[in-house]
């Protein structure tokens, strides 16, 4: 049987010797946001965070964990190899690599505040707030950037974003995938016909610069190569390569 924990941060010794753990689950564990799963509601010996698109499993391999899952594609990140083997030899997952990014990154603020000072003319910041929100709530492009929070009003409060705009419309933003209880973890999105122009790393930097000011760790994980260089730009130091499956 499958449980959902109300003590998220009893599954906390679960994820301890996890290297680099993403701050989805800190999310979790934090009880910010996000939910955990488990196979026993007092001691658990299987774990499963889930926030957003992402499940991430840890301590004793289990496929009824595994099979409780939100019915809907996910990125499922394994603990280990023997949570691999389960996959793999259990369902239709189809592996990939993501980056790992360190997080103890020590910024230069005049590097950031010149990266954010060099948009181009004819494009502005705006901060999301409400009419934002709605705005990247209707775009697919930027839905992630506000989607994982449960309302408008718990992104207001909760959330931190900044968007690049032209012309009205959206064409970059920098946000809160998620938050836990001492920072984010960054998802970054740009129109693909205004890419290569410098947007996506001066809103970035925008929202690191505002990260900072209000005492909040600005995490990042990547996707792909062109993301760990753009993490490195700001200042970011690659941390490691690990599996992922996506998952039905």
């Amino acid at each position: 049987m499958i449980y959902e924990l109300n003590e998220p941060a009893k599954a906390a010794p679960i994820f301890a010797a996890w290297e680099d753990l993403d701050t989805g689950v800190r999310a979790c564990l934090d009880h910010v946001m996000g939910k955990i799963f488990a196979d026993d509601p007092e001691h658990p010996r299987s774990a499963m965070a889930v926030i957003g698109d992402f499940a991430f499993c840890a301590g004793e391999p289990s496929i009824e964990l595994l099979r409780g899952k939100p019915d809907r594609w996910m990125i499922v990140v394994p603990q280990n190899a023997a949570w691999e083997s389960l996959i793999e030899n259990n369902f239709l997952a189809y592996k990939r690599i993501r980056y790992a990014i360190k997080k103890d990154t020590v910024f230069d603020r005049e590097k950031l505040e010149a990266m954010a000072g060099a948009l181009p003319a004819g494009y502005c910041f705006r901060r999301i707030d409400g009419e934002i929100y709605a705005l990247c709530l209707k775009n697919e492009l930027f839905k992630d950037c506000v989607s994982v929070f449960e309302s408008k009003e718990r992104f207001l409060a909760l959330g931190l974003g900044f968007v690049v705009m032209k012309d009205g419309k959206i064409v970059s933003a920098a946000s809160s995938y998620s938050r836990y209880r001492n920072g984010i973890d960054i998802e970054i999105d740009t129109a693909k016909e205004e890419r290569r122009k410098g947007l996506g790393a001066a809103v970035a930097a925008k929202l690191i610069l505002a990260c900072l000011d209000e005492g909040l760790y600005p995490a990042w994980d990547a996707a792909n190569m062109l993301s760990v260089r753009l993490a490195e730009k700001l200042g970011y130091e690659f941390s490691r390569e690990y599996v992922c499956y996506g998952m039905e």
